[in-house]
């Protein structure tokens, strides 16, 4: 068996902050009141977050990029046949690529619709003023509606997978995006994870978290 590391260190603190915020959404989201104004603060989090994580996937490292995930039919067919090449089972395998995917196009929906929207109550999106009254009453529908039913539902999904591979396959894949290896049979290139492209990362998230922090401060 190979060590390999698999997970550099800026995509398992996006996921685990994802995790974490997205939770928090759903939480204040759901109190309402005084609690919709860290629902704001988590919603500017995430989009930070996905703004970084849409960069990273071109500089970071090599199984956190687009072009290693196995998006193609024939990849998907393979693995559900059980044939899949070792590449496509050390990052994301075919399956869950599209999972990653669809979560973060919906994620991204469900932030920008969230900037649009108004309840008409007490909390209004800051790009709503910019929008004509259509186009933020269908943010709106979508954000409180069927956003937020998909993105619970992608969630229980991913979550009711990783179960199925632990019981199973007998393979649990958490322990990969906390210490960011992998144990496999065959040698596969590693990601670069070190103080460098740490560094990048950070400087990177700091660039995306000052466009969110800009983006809302002009709106107001």
């Amino acid at each position: 068996m190979f060590k390999v590391r698999i997970w550099d260190l800026p995509t398992r603190l996006f996921h685990w902050f994802l995790t974490a915020f997205v939770l928090g959404l759903v939480i204040t989201g759901n109190l309402g009141g005084n609690a919709m104004v860290w629902h704001f603060r988590f919603g500017y989090a995430v989009l930070s977050l996905l703004l970084f994580r849409l960069a990273w996937a071109f500089l970071g490292g090599h199984w956190s990029r687009w072009s290693q995930l196995p998006l193609r039919p024939s990849s998907v067919l393979a693995y559900w046949q059980g044939r899949s090449p070792s590449s496509h089972l050390a990052g994301h395998n075919p399956l869950g690529s599209w999972s990653i995917l669809l979560m973060l196009l919906f994620l991204c929906l469900q932030v920008v619709t969230g900037l649009f929207s108004d309840d008409e109550i007490a909390n209004i999106g800051p790009l709503s003023s910019f929008a004509s009254s259509a186009v933020v009453s269908l943010a709106t529908y979508w954000h409180k509606q069927w956003g937020k039913l998909i993105l619970i539902l992608l969630v229980l999904i991913h979550v009711l997978a990783l179960f199925w591979y632990w019981w199973r396959k007998q393979q649990s894949l958490v322990p990969a995006m906390v210490h960011g290896d992998k144990s496999l049979a065959e040698m596969v290139p590693a990601s670069q994870d070190t103080l460098r492209t740490r560094l990048i990362a950070l400087a990177l998230y700091g660039l995306a978290a000052a466009l969110v922090f800009a983006l809302v401060s002009l709106a107001s």
